[in-house]
Parts: structure tokens; C-alpha cells; sequence
């Protein structure tokens, strides 16, 4: 997939996973701006612009972000809406804070990021949201999380549908246990070559953001390896 100069957004740009794409997507021939409520790198990340420190949970600091990112590269063809978080709790013994945790940055950032790129993006424009296999049935530890990710899916068809008559698409990917240093270290006993590698991952979002993806609309796309 080539992505020709396409001018691309990505939050949570400098965890595991949003480094992955903004590789992939700069290898693809676009330009990138990584946003993040991290700092940078050290060193940043060679080819992309970089904005650390974004609460993107609100509307307003998405909405300087966006523009920012937009000014940067001259224009948005997409966003990808990588940010997010994990906590496993039981209902049980847990707090309702993590319910309200997940939901921000889960979902809310989503949300406050996709509503700061429309007025950036034009026809063809491409968002792509994370979601995750494990919210089509919840487990047990996993509720606050499914639930914000089920958000997260709802929410994906929700302005699919809004943004069809833009030819803006808007798709989700729902990945099952991505292989990252801390999913290996909760995790030790598993057979890691099972799971989604954030490279492969990363490859689909290319895809998605590449003019082949640009019949698919409202799809909530299962990445899930061998587990």
C-alpha cells in the first residue's frame, strides 16, 4: 500500500502501538504528525512531527492539537486514534474511578480528536479507531475496559454512517493481545508467538488509510492472530 505524501494525525503516537504505525505509515510514503500525553522520545522520531503533553480526553486541547498537526503538514487527510489504556479489575472489589479511567481515555479521546479533525479533512479522508476483540463478550477482570471499547465500536458506526455523504470513512480495528513488553511481562506463561504483533497491526492500518480501503465504511475489523 502507498500512501503518497497522505497527511496523517496519529494519537498515542509514542506508545508501542503508535510508534508501529507511524513507522509504517511513513515507510508508506506519508507524513505524520505523532500527538500523545506523553513527552517525545528522546531524540523524537525521525520524519514525524511530534506534540507531546495533549490531554486529548478534552475538546479543547484535541481541538489546538488538530489544528497544530494540520498546520504542520499543510492539512489532514486522516486521523488514527490509537490512544488508549488497559486496566484488569473485577467489578467486585474494584472502583468505579476506572470505569471512568477507561472511558476518557479509551473513548472520550476518540471522540474530542475525531470531532477536532472534520473540519481539517476533506472527501477521501480516512479515521480509524482501536477497539478490541475482547469487547464483542466481556470477561471476567475486563468489564471497564470492554465497556469503553464497545464505546469505541458504537461510536465507529455511529459516524460512519454520519460521514458518508463527505466520502469520509471511518473504521476500527479490534485487535486481541497485542506482543508488547508489558503484555509479556503480565503475561510470561503465554505463547507470545500468538499473538498480534504491533507491526502487523500497523499494516492494516495502512491499508485502511490507502485509497484500495476506500470502499470500506463502518467496519469493525478483527486482528487477532491465533488467539
Amino acid at each position: 500500500m502507498q500512501l503518497k505524501q497522505r497527511r496523517i494525525a496519529i494519537t498515542g503516537g509514542f506508545g508501542t502501538l503508535g510508534l508501529a504505525a507511524v513507522h509504517a505509515a511513513l515507510d508508506a510514503g506519508a507524513r505524520v504528525v505523532a500527538i500523545d500525553r506523553a513527552d517525545p522520545p528522546a531524540g523524537g522520531i525521525a520524519q514525524a512531527t511530534c506534540l507531546g503533553g495533549v490531554d486529548l480526553a478534552d475538546p479543547q486541547s484535541a481541538k489546538q492539537a488538530l489544528a497544530a498537526a494540520a498546520d504542520a503538514l499543510g492539512g489532514l487527510d486522516a486521523l488514527v486514534n490509537i490512544a488508549g489504556t488497559f486496566r484488569y479489575e473485577n467489578v467486585a472489589d474494584g472502583s468505579v474511578d476506572t470505569w471512568d479511567l477507561l472511558y476518557r481515555v479509551n473513548l472520550r479521546t476518540a471522540v474530542a480528536a475525531s470531532q477536532a479533525a472534520l473540519e481539517h479533512l476533506q472527501a477521501g479522508g480516512r479515521i480509524i479507531n482501536i477497539g478490541a476483540a475482547s469487547a464483542v463478550k466481556a470477561g471476567a477482570g475486563v468489564g471497564a475496559y470492554t465497556a469503553s471499547k464497545s464505546g469505541v465500536m458504537r461510536f465507529t458506526e455511529a459516524l460512519a454512517e454520519e460521514l458518508k455523504e463527505r466520502d469520509i470513512t471511518v473504521n476500527a480495528l479490534l485487535p486481541s493481545i497485542i506482543d508488547t513488553a508489558p503484555n509479556r511481562t503480565d503475561m510470561p506463561k503465554a505463547d507470545f508467538s500468538r499473538w498480534v504483533k504491533p507491526e502487523q497491526l500497523a499494516d492494516v492500518i495502512v491499508f485502511l488509510l490507502s485509497e484500495q480501503s476506500s470502499a470500506i465504511t463502518g467496519a469493525l475489523i478483527p486482528v487477532t492472530g491465533r488467539v
